[in-house]
């Protein structure tokens, strides 16, 4: 029975009792998910991931930065707040931010015309070369295909920024001009050197000193070649050939303003508290960037697609999905989230922004699963958000499941297709030679032992064993066993000499940064001579 309270109620005592039931309301309200650590724990078992690091903000506080697991499998060494991940493509919005500043001090406009900024841009299309703005270089419109020109720094390759600058000049356009999305990061590179040009400071340079040190992001650094000796730094893990193992650390300099920044949950939580908070410090007066300038960076600029998502993640569809400037936009339960991933070998990364609750979420890992920081990041939304809770690590490891399960089948099926009686149709010294990709430059392949090799010139672990699939298809079985695997298929000319060759991934699930697809082989001679050993 409910019964209405006392007329005789001391008002005093009603007011205290209001403000304890508030307070008690406010605590739970800000408090992480009660299991957490739990669920985290079972994250990781789930994905087979050693280590991550937690951060979440609420109401402009930093209500747990947290580490779990181990730094590098097989040691014992604890992940903590201050542990550093690879943040990759997350660093997409410390670019945007570092832009947003030279905006609001009128050294330069989101609408700037790229080459009044950066003399020498060309694109292919010299209407884009003329039309493009800083605004397209951060919308993920520009007509280039999805990972378009990637294997110019991906795998770790020769080349330097300036010179991926310049050879945008050779990528064909896959669509028209601000008609698509298709995610790149060369162009996002191409933003960042944008900073150098405009203040004589390098990308590396204004980040460290306008973005790191005004937040005390004192655990962050723009490159892994800042690691110095007893760093708390986690190592990188992938599945090669099935089984999970360290991997190397990838240096990503050259194309450093689209993803190479390493942090912890610690910094980034400084980082996210400065975004819901508009750009302005929070301990200090001052800004790091205006409320005007945050507003722009969080409207949508490029429409992206609407899929359905498999069935076990049904619940997540939105409503709306953008991209905006640095940022990626979309709807769960009514609220908008503002957010990026990020994914560079052996590491993947989350950070989700809730502006209506004032919130933020972190996650980062040192293993390539996304259904990890995924499943985490929507039990700490649903927490928050009040809802019933969902066995999001069942949802998301179903799917990968699913996906890896039809991947299996499409390459057992291609197997099983081909015709393993069929032979070239020349002698293999004739495939020899040096060939030429208008964008990648110059790939060999050796007649070495009786067999063929390739190597991508300028890209020293791609190294590869050309395995004879059918016709005049070969596969490219690379050493390195965390490059994917590749189909390169030749074309003769009526006289026999070779045309030209096109590459492809053999595995449906490889990375879009193997752009295989977007190479053009060319023989660098007419009548190539062998190459050999």
């Amino acid at each position: 029975m409910i019964h209405a309270p006392k007329r005789s109620l001391n008002i005093a005592a009603l007011s205290l009792i209001f403000v304890s039931l508030s307070a008690a309301q406010s605590a739970k309200s800000t408090a992480p998910p009660a299991d957490l650590d739990s669920y985290v724990a079972a994250s990781m078992k789930a994905f087979d991931v050693p280590g991550m690091a937690v951060a979440v903000v609420k109401d402009g506080k930093v209500v747990i930065a947290k580490g779990y697991g181990v730094r590098k499998l097989g040691e014992q060494t604890p992940v903590d707040q201050f542990t550093m991940f690879a943040i990759g493509s997350n660093t997409k919005a410390f670019t945007t931010a570092a832009l947003a500043t030279l905006v609001d001090e009128g050294k330069l406009s989101w609408d700037d015309p790229v080459y009044q900024r950066l003399p020498g841009f060309v694109m292919y299309d010299p209407y884009v070369s003329h039309e493009m703005t800083i605004r397209d270089l951060l919308t993920h419109r520009s007509g280039m295909g999805l990972g378009e020109g990637d294997l110019l720094f991906w795998p770790q390759s020769t080349y330097t920024r300036n010179d991926i600058i310049y050879k945008l000049r050779f990528m064909k356009p896959k669509s028209s001009f601000r008609s698509h999305y298709a995610y790149d990061n060369l162009l996002y590179m191409t933003a960042g050197q944008i900073i150098p040009a405009v203040t004589g400071v390098s990308w590396d340079d204004y980040i460290r000193q306008r973005i790191f040190a005004a937040l005390g992001m004192n655990h962050s650094v723009v490159s892994n070649k800042d690691f110095k000796p007893g760093d708390d730094y986690s190592a990188p893990h992938g599945r090669v050939d099935g089984k999970l193992q360290v991997l190397s650390l990838e240096d990503l300099d050259n194309v450093g303003p689209a993803g190479s920044i390493d942090s912890c949950a610690a910094d980034m939580a400084n980082w996210v508290r400065l975004q819901l908070n508009r750009g302005k410090f929070l301990d200090r007066d001052g800004r790091l960037f205006t409320e005007e300038r945050s507003r722009e960076m969080w409207s949508p600029q490029t429409i992206l697609p609407i899929n359905d998502p498999p069935p076990p993640l049904a619940a997540l569809k939105p409503e709306f999905a953008d991209y905006a400037l640095g940022w990626g936009l979309r709807d769960y339960q009514g609220r908008r989230l503002v957010g990026h991933t990020g994914g560079v070998a052996g590491f993947v990364s989350r950070v989700m922004l809730v502006p209506a609750e004032n919130l933020g979420v972190v996650v980062l890992t040192n293993a390539e699963e996304d259904g990890a920081f995924d499943s985490i990041l929507y039990h700490v939304l649903d927490s928050y958000f009040h809802l019933p809770s969902t066995d999001w690590i069942a949802a998301f490891k179903s799917v990968r499941d699913m996906q890896e399960k039809n991947a299996a089948e499409i390459i057992k099926k291609a197997e099983a297709g081909r015709d393993r009686h069929s032979t070239p149709s020349l002698p293999l010294e004739k495939y020899a030679g040096v060939y030429n990709d208008a964008w990648y430059g110059p790939i060999t392949i050796h007649y070495e032992n009786g067999g063929l090799v390739i190597t991508f010139d300028h890209t020293p672990t791609m190294v590869g064993d050309l395995q004879h699939w059918q016709y005049d298809t070969f596969k490219a079985h690379w050493r390195a066993r965390t490059i994917e695997d590749a189909f390169i298929t030749f074309s003769l000319n009526a006289d026999g000499s070779i045309e030209s060759a096109k590459m492809a991934a053999v595995s449906p699930l490889a990375d879009f940064s193997f752009d295989y697809q977007d190479l053009l082989l060319k023989p660098a001679v007419k009548e190539m001579k062998e190459v050999k050993k």
